[in-house]
């Protein structure tokens, strides 16, 4: 059953060959790579006005310096990790950088800050996505957080299909974005040059504004910094683009980043030119919308474009998660098993550990996650400051041709965002905190995965000096419950491999007769073998077991014997009927492998009907 549902949700498994042909294209990269980045467009710029209307309307007009500064820090952005792509194309980015650059310590700093940040992404992207559908449909409100669950694991289901597919389902609901962004920004500025929209900016740029401060235009573009969130994700990903993978990954990285800076731009300016102010029932872009489209089709489909891309927006996590995730297990700072592929050619246990923890970031907070917003953006700037300066050092180490070009953009991003992460811990210290919490005990965890990786080799190691000991003979002993068939095979098949072969029962009946009986009838079959028959006063069969084996473990050792305990066990022929039966073989062979001296083995009886 379960196989049968795997299939239809999943798809068929594809062969090791069939890899190159889920490689990307810069078409599809875009909309798979991109949804975060550019769905920040339909947030970034009211964030920036939501801080300075606080203040008075005519604050407002200091969203376009504002703006213009993060603008700039994405220019340096996007020079940096065009860099990284070239430099260290095997993917993983920022950790990449700062593990080469700066050390094992930092690396693992920013490899933890992305991962963190990437369940953030999920979440946040997410639960937008739902206020969007939610607010359309207010009666859908009070099932927020079903709904937000249900969007993640349709995501999660769409990218263990592969990445082709994921990125085909994408396609449309990016490029109808883009497409209505620049039709609603070319028309917004023709009408404006025609004059059928009038000037209506709250004040002038440049006028002086009673009690704006510093502290205040730095939380605007602190605030609006959010619009930079997922540029390094084409970074992380440079190992999915179809060859040239450098070249590709550049060119989609330069595209979405010349998209993203025309939408802020656009989206800043209108609102600004028309006098948009932020409030709770209606978002700014869907008042610039409104104002340039009026009530017409567009403006749906603007509202609906908008929607989609805040719910998809969240692929980007899955797309760069399981990636960083794949590096970091590489390195021996995760568990292997990120280093899978499933079925379909993605790195499944990174794609549902992704989803496991955005689900439970949800539910923790209610779908409610715009109070991490601050803490999401820490999680992006710690790593682009630790990536940058690392390609600082980079330059200096390495020189090459325009190294001292390359390092100026890579010392103006770093410095940029680095007054970020100071500003948000400055501003929004009570949002950030977390971040303190959870680096240190990540890198913890980290290290101590690392060293048992290590610890595990140094054992399994062979080496030429090693005293490669050898047996003189076998002691099994096979656990009975009762003479059946399956025990008929046990005792077969422990006396091909044991040189003394020994039965033994556990038993709980208060009954001496009845309790007697399971070893009469063992006797009178096998004779030759010896029983042990061990009364349980508390019903307990894993201690009897332990102790018994214990005792013959040892006097096996003495003899230069292997010991080994059979469990026997029967395997229904359909498997949804196990749980009909008690899994006390499981048990068992969990007490017994804690055992040093003990070899566990299971004999299966396959039942026919």
């Amino acid at each position: 059953m379960w196989r049968y549902l795997k299939r239809l949700l999943i798809g068929k498994p594809l062969k090791t060959t069939d890899e190159g042909g889920q490689s990307l294209t810069k078409f599809k990269a875009l909309a798979l790579l991109s949804s975060d980045a550019l769905s920040s467009v339909a947030y970034g710029t009211e964030q920036i006005t939501a801080v300075l209307v606080v203040l008075s309307a005519a604050a407002t007009w200091y969203a376009i310096p504002a703006a213009g500064i993060v603008l700039v820090l994405l220019f340096a952005i996007t020079m940096s990790y065009r860099q990284i792509i070239h430099a260290y194309p095997s993917g993983g980015g920022a950790y990449m950088v700062a593990t080469r650059n700066w050390g094992t310590s930092i690396g693992l700093v920013a490899g933890g800050s992305l991962l963190v940040d990437y369940m953030l992404t999920v979440a946040v992207s997410v639960t937008s996505g739902t206020e969007a559908i939610t607010s359309a449909i207010p009666v859908l409100r009070e099932h927020s957080v079903a709904i937000s669950i249900i969007i993640v694991l349709f995501i999660m289901t769409l990218n263990l299909r592969g990445m082709r597919e994921s990125a085909s389902f994408l396609t449309i609901p990016v490029y109808l974005f883009i497409i209505l962004l620049v039709s609603m920004i070319c028309w917004g500025l023709f009408n404006i040059a025609t004059g059928k929209l009038s000037y209506s900016a709250a004040a002038p740029v440049g006028s002086f504004v009673p009690g704006m401060s510093l502290v205040l235009f730095l939380k605007a573009f602190s605030a609006g910094s959010s619009s930079l969130t997922g540029v390094e994700a084409i970074s992380n990903a440079v190992p999915n683009f179809k060859k040239p993978k450098r070249k590709n990954a550049a060119n989609t990285l330069a595209i979405m980043a010349i998209v993203l800076a025309g939408f802020f731009a656009g989206v800043t300016f209108l609102s600004y030119y028309l006098g948009i102010i932020p409030n709770s029932k209606e978002t700014v872009l869907s008042q610039i919308g409104m104002a340039v489209f009026g009530h017409g089709i567009f403006y749906y489909l603007l509202q609906l474009s908008t929607a989609m891309i805040l719910a998809v927006a969240a692929n980007t996590g899955f797309s760069a998660f399981p990636i960083l995730a794949y590096n970091l297990a590489k390195d021996k700072f995760m568990p292997h098993m990120y280093m899978d592929k499933g079925d379909r050619l993605a790195y499944s246990n990174g794609i549902i550990s992704l989803a496991v923890g955005a689900i439970v970031l949800i539910l923790i907070f209610h779908g409610q996650t715009s109070l991490l917003i601050p803490l999401y953006a820490v999680g992006v700037f710690v790593p682009f400051t630790l990536s940058q300066s690392g390609m600082i050092i980079h330059w200096l180490r390495e020189r090459g041709s325009k190294w001292i070009l390359n390092l100026m953009f890579n010392f103006l991003g770093a410095f940029i965002s680095l007054a970020l992460v100071i500003f948000l811990f400055w501003l929004h210290f009570g949002n950030v905190w977390p971040y303190l919490v959870i680096m240190p005990a990540l890198i913890y965890l980290f290290y101590k995965i690392h060293d048992h990786y290590i610890t595990v080799a140094a054992q399994l190691r062979l080496r030429q000096e090693a005293d490669l000991h050898e047996y003189d003979g076998s002691t099994v002993v096979v656990l009975v419950s009762s003479v059946t068939h399956v025990t008929t095979g046990a005792i077969n098949y422990a006396r091909s491999i044991g040189d003394y072969v020994i039965a033994m029962h556990v038993s709980f009946d208060t009954n001496p007769k009845k309790e007697h009986e399971t070893a009469n009838e063992f006797k009178e079959s096998f004779p030759d073998v010896r029983f042990v028959d061990l009364h349980s006063s508390y019903r307990s069969v894993a201690s009897p077991v332990l102790r018994f084996c214990d005792v013959i473990a040892k006097n096996s050792a003495k003899k230069n014997y292997t010991t080994t305990v059979l469990v026997p066990q029967f395997v229904p022929r359909k498997p949804w009927q196990n749980i009909l039966h008690n899994q006390t073989s499981l048990r068992l062979r969990a007490v017994l492998n804690s055992r040093e001296n003990i070899i566990v083995a299971t004999y299966s009886y396959h039942l026919k009907k």
